[in-house]
């Protein structure tokens, strides 16, 4: 995928709010994310419908999951995303984004401002660790970022502010007739 290198395609931001929006109606949770050459792996814990015992019914079965999102898979879930965000009407049924569509997007974010070569993150214990590629003048180095829960809370709850100046921008650049 490498977003970053030399590719002007799609920003962080709307990426991995899609693939975010896919994990929650999955159910997945305690993921793992890396990005590939040509897309992100994906891996977390599911739960399936339980089997036949008294324990299974009521529990179910948990399992590891590896999911592999190509560049087609990606593009396929930005256009559903956008298209279900585009028929909500605000207080009329509208979906709230689900725990880690909200919280990729918010990550996404601040990975659109470093912009890194290669990004890997995990999740634990609610928070987030960041593994990124990033150039600088001395050369590419890692470098780590966590977001723990109450971070990536604060970063949720200002999204609105953030997105002000964008509304605001697009609506100077709109020609009105």
């Amino acid at each position: 995928m490498r977003i970053y290198e030399g590719s002007p395609r799609q920003d962080f931001e709307e990426v991995l709010r899609s693939i975010g929006a896919f994990l929650d109606q999955r159910g997945m949770r305690d993921v793992l994310l890396l990005e590939a050459p040509d897309g992100f792996i994906v891996q977390g814990l599911v739960t399936s419908a339980g089997g036949t015992g008294a324990w299974s019914e009521s529990i179910g079965q948990e399992s590891k999951e590896t999911l592999t999102f190509l560049d087609d898979d990606i593009a396929r879930f930005m256009e559903e995303a956008l298209a279900r965000r585009g028929r909500e009407i605000p207080g009329e049924g509208a979906t709230v984004a689900g725990r880690y569509e909200a919280a990729f997007r918010v990550i996404g974010r601040y990975l659109d401002e470093q912009r890194p070569h290669d990004i890997f993150f995990f999740e634990q214990g609610g928070a987030f660790v960041l593994r990124l590629l990033v150039a600088s003048q001395t050369g590419k180095h890692h470098q780590i970022v966590e977001f723990t829960p109450d971070d990536v809370a604060q970063l949720i709850a200002a999204g609105p502010t953030n997105r002000e100046p964008e509304r605001a921008s697009d609506a100077a650049a709109t020609p009105t007739s």
